[in-house]
């Protein structure tokens, strides 16, 4: 409560001297009320007489400015939300929404895309809901506490930008429409520039952690082909704890203490995403687990189901999870070591004592982790960025789990952007990162 006190106090001193009038709105763009209903908001389905396939990634859809809350507490500080068509898993146009918070002290030129760590299967969790009021009890906890990583950011001069990563179906762990959301936000921040004040040519940073971290590595590593308009302002990405291969994510974190309940959520992110029924390959346990978590969060499970593994979800001749077909298919496509490599420079930071938190396993081919993330994967897509000519500075912490890396991975992230922004060279550690998994695609095997 502390933090959240200083932090309020920041912000409302600050604020109080750079409160300006709101431009109007763009022509063509539906002004929205800043109504914020849990569950009955209007502003986030788009109602439109053209089809969404009609407008081009980033468009802006509807618009709406309203107070920047803090669990619940509106602040000084004014937010202008976006509804903006993007692009689902599956490569379908859809609706994504983003909230935008100008600096009291910037001029519209520097801009930190925060990917939100919310990790959660229910919309209601997502960034902008905290930011419109709503705090959903546990998992709307998650993106109202990192107030306390956006406000440095907004006090040093940073315009910040928070995309739902997760789209409004809540695709958890759909990493590719992570990156193609976060992407097309930035499009329609810039060009609702009268709107947001932040300038087209803006330069932009991309920065996360774990569920942030996905979203951030995607979008860096699509910017180039998805989105260059966005990929040539790019000064680089900062991430921490970021899940790299899925499929070797599932197999770790079986049967340990704390990370195993996400196992269900990670199953249902992936069926929801890629349009499979993953009941069809469960037990009546795996089936029970299923159906109770459709609207979870990490908050709901973390810790809740120790030991749990695949055997004990899956029917018999299904124990093998590579006996799913949609399920390798789906892993798959989430897999950054097959994704394309960034041309801009990052930091990547990795926990390695995933002990502290009950992930004792050690499995061939894929080894010790933080807790959740591998770490031998993430040196393996460091590795694969420094063979094809990145700039890459990955940072393994051996004594640091993937709940408290954080305390080390945040900060340098920060002062790793501020140098960007800057214009200083970006470090490197290629040559000395050591071998790390193979990242290679699943094959299906036979079930039975």
């Amino acid at each position: 409560m502390r933090t959240f006190r200083v932090w309020h106090a920041a912000i409302t001193g600050v604020v109080a001297v750079a409160v300006a009038a709101v431009p109007a709105v763009a022509s063509g763009v539906q002004e929205q009320p800043s109504s914020t209903t849990a569950g009955s908001d209007a502003f986030y389905t788009y109602n439109g007489s053209k089809p969404l396939s009609s407008y081009s990634p980033g468009d802006v859809l509807k618009v709406r400015t309203l107070p920047y809350h803090v669990l619940g507490i509106a602040t000084p500080l004014q937010a202008t939300q976006l509804l903006y068509r993007t692009t689902d898993a599956q490569g379908h146009p859809s609706a994504g929404v983003t909230s935008v918070l100008r600096s009291p002290v910037g001029d519209g030129r520097k801009v930190v895309s925060y990917q939100s760590f919310y990790d959660s299967l229910d919309p209601e969790d997502g960034p902008s809901r905290a930011v419109a009021g709503n705090v959903k009890l546990p998992g709307g906890l998650i993106a109202n506490g990192e107030s306390t990583l956006v406000a440095p950011l907004l006090l040093s001069g940073y315009d910040v930008v928070l995309p739902d990563t997760e789209g409004q179906a809540a695709h958890l762990a759909a990493s590719r429409e992570y990156g193609y959301n976060t992407l097309d936000s930035l499009r329609a921040a810039s060009s609702a520039a009268s709107r947001t004040g932040i300038s087209p040519d803006a330069r932009v940073g991309l920065m996360g952690y774990s569920g942030g971290a996905v979203a951030t590595n995607w979008a860096a590593s699509l910017a180039p082909q998805y989105a260059p308009d966005v990929n040539k302002r790019l000064v680089g990405y900062a991430e921490g704890g970021v899940l790299v291969k899925p499929s070797h994510i599932l197999r770790y974190i079986e049967g340990s203490q704390v990370w195993s309940g996400l196992i269900p959520e990670l199953l249902i992110g992936q069926a929801r995403s890629y349009d499979f029924d993953l009941e069809k390959y469960l037990n009546d346990y795996g089936k029970q687990l299923v159906d109770e978590h459709q609207h979870s969060s990490i908050a709901d499970v973390l810790g809740h189901y120790p030991g749990l593994t695949w055997k004990k979800m899956a029917k018999p001749e299904y124990v093998n999870p590579n006996s799913v077909p949609e399920l390798v298919e789906a892993v798959n496509k989430s897999n950054l070591g097959l994704a394309p490599t960034p041309t801009v420079p990052g930091y990547i930071g990795q926990g390695n004592a995933g002990f502290l938190e009950g992930t004792t396993s050690y499995i061939a081919g894929i080894g010790s982790g933080d807790g959740i993330t591998v770490a031998g994967d993430t040196r393996a897509l460091a590795r694969k960025y420094c063979a094809e000519g990145a700039a890459v500075w990955y940072q393994q912490y051996d004594v640091l789990s993937h709940l408290t890396a954080p305390t080390v991975t945040v900060p340098t992230a920060l002062a790793w952007l501020r140098a960007r922004f800057a214009g200083k060279e970006a470090p490197s550690s290629c040559g000395s990162i050591a071998e790390g998994n193979s990242l290679a695609a699943d094959e299906t095997v036979p079930a039975g």
